[in-house]
């Protein structure tokens, strides 16, 4: 049985909606996916008079085409065109033309919409005009660390920790960027008051096949975490673009607004988004595990972490997007400022070592926000831990001081290098690295930064209230 969601709509269609998520399941155990004549009849089953055809640009944006569903099959044979140009970090005018391959596993019949002229989706993957992915394309980007991983004979797994603030909206429906609760790190629903706006929101995603751990209220006021399931790196990033697009949704209709801005609130912890990562082999088994080492941890493991670890400032502004970030990664608001790692579950270290072990043994990069492009975000950490495997790298030795409680001259004293503070300083180690450009590839590096390099000179040009507010009558 659907349950309502405030403001109209319902949650979940009949039988062949909900059963959707199920046979995706019994269809990826049997290693095989969803077919086009399989969607061409659940749509006219359901009903389903629209499909989104939805795509990520280079900086993590969800955009998409909407079809009704009499132009369903020309969208499965990939001949949906959309202009290029007027994405940002795409193509030039000149070579504007782009395909849309829908990804048939995405297919997923949106929850929160009217059972009456119900909307599907399907994620795409972007094509020339000459049938070949299009390099500029997250999703590629992500696609070709992945079958890098395939190659050396891994699958990498991720678990996201997505946190976000919600924020009440006025009469024009515009965010009133203020705390409306007092409450905390856990607390629970008298305090915390966007408890409902949580619980559609998972509720929601469970519809859709997505597997919630956990959700709490985090330590900041109006500040969320929701925890999603270990799965593989592709199926994590469309689930980040997914729930990203949900919690606006669903937040607009209990009169609030989702930001994923990293530090939206002065004085307050910004949001992150902490990545667990681990690698298996093509028998499913842990590849981070080993018994017989003192931390539990494979060398593959170590070599893993320290490819992050040495690769982590030239790949900082793909994790950490934007002018904003850096003010989460500042000293005081329990967010990492240093290139370090504990296998004790510290949380003051850049990457600690979650406490369960055996299969369930993963590293958790704690630097990420949840403004970052999860495709090419998730693609870099995997491109640099690949690195650190190939390379034998060897991570320095585990701390473990609580970070928080050091000044920056005793942590400089334990020879532990500080992370970027500014995205300036981030994109001067980007430009000079090889390894990035690798990463991204050409077209998609050279485009980022020049966006990034933009973003930045406007912001250092840009006279603040703070400085008005200080240096105005002062001098």
């Amino acid at each position: 049985m659907s349950r309502a969601v405030q403001n109209g709509g319902s949650r979940g269609g009949d039988s062949g909606g909900q059963d959707l998520p199920e046979r995706r399941r019994i269809l990826q155990n049997q290693g095989e996916h969803m077919t086009g004549e399989e969607i061409i009849r659940i749509v006219e089953e359901e009903e389903v008079e629209f499909i989104r055809l939805q795509f990520t640009d280079l900086f993590g944006i969800f955009k998409n085409i909407a079809i009704t569903a009499s132009q369903l099959e020309r969208a499965l044979d990939g001949r949906c065109m959309f202009d290029g140009s007027s994405i940002e970090g795409f193509v030039r005018v000149e070579e504007s033309d782009m395909y849309l391959h829908p990804d048939l596993n995405t297919f997923e019949i949106l929850p929160w919409r009217p059972q009456q002229g119900k909307v599907a989706r399907m994620i795409c993957d972007v094509y020339m005009p000459d049938g070949t992915p299009f390099e500029g394309d997250p999703r590629y980007i992500l696609r070709r660390a992945v079958e890098k991983a395939k190659k050396m004979g891994y699958t990498f797994h991720v678990g996201p920790e997505c946190e976000f603030f919600l924020f009440h909206t006025d009469e024009n429906g515009r965010p009133e960027v203020k705390a409306y609760d007092k409450a905390g790190y856990f607390d629970v629903d008298h305090l915390d008051m966007a408890e409902n706006v949580r619980r559609d929101i998972i509720l929601n995603m469970n519809d859709m096949g997505y597997e919630i751990e956990a959700s709490h209220h985090e330590i900041a006021p109006s500040q969320h975490e929701i925890d999603f399931k270990y799965v593989d790196a592709m199926a994590a990033a469309d689930m980040v673009m997914t729930f990203k697009m949900a919690a606006k949704i669903i937040g607009k209709r209990h009169g609030m607004h989702a930001t994923f801005m990293p530090k939206p609130l002065e004085g307050e912890n910004g949001s992150g988004m902490h990545i667990n990562m681990s690698l298996s082999n093509k028998k499913g088994k842990n590849m981070f595990a080993d018994p017989k080492d003192p931390n539990g941890l494979s060398k593959i493991a170590y070599q893993f972490m320290a490819g992050i670890l040495f690769h982590i400032r030239e790949i900082l502004p793909l994790t950490n997007p934007l002018v904003n970030s850096y003010k989460r990664l500042m000293p005081g608001f329990e967010a990492p400022t240093s290139i370090a790692w504990s296998s004790q579950s510290n949380r003051s270290q850049l990457i600690r070592i979650p406490s369960t072990r055996g299969e369930e043994t993963r590293i958790e990069l704690r630097c990420p926000d949840s403004a970052a492009n999860p495709y090419v975000a998730m693609a870099a950490c995997l491109c640099a831990g690949l690195d650190g495997i190939e390379k034998k790298m060897t991570p320095p030795p585990s701390m473990r001081e609580n970070l928080f409680d050091l000044s920056a001259d005793e942590v400089r004293r334990l020879g532990i290098e500080a992370l970027p503070e500014t995205l300036g300083e981030a994109l001067a180690f980007m430009e000079k690295s090889e390894f990035a450009r690798m990463v991204l590839g050409n077209h998609a590096f050279g485009k980022y930064l020049l966006a990034k390099k933009e973003e930045w000179r406007k912001y250092r040009t840009s006279i603040s209230s703070w400085e008005m507010e200080e240096y105005l009558f002062k001098v």
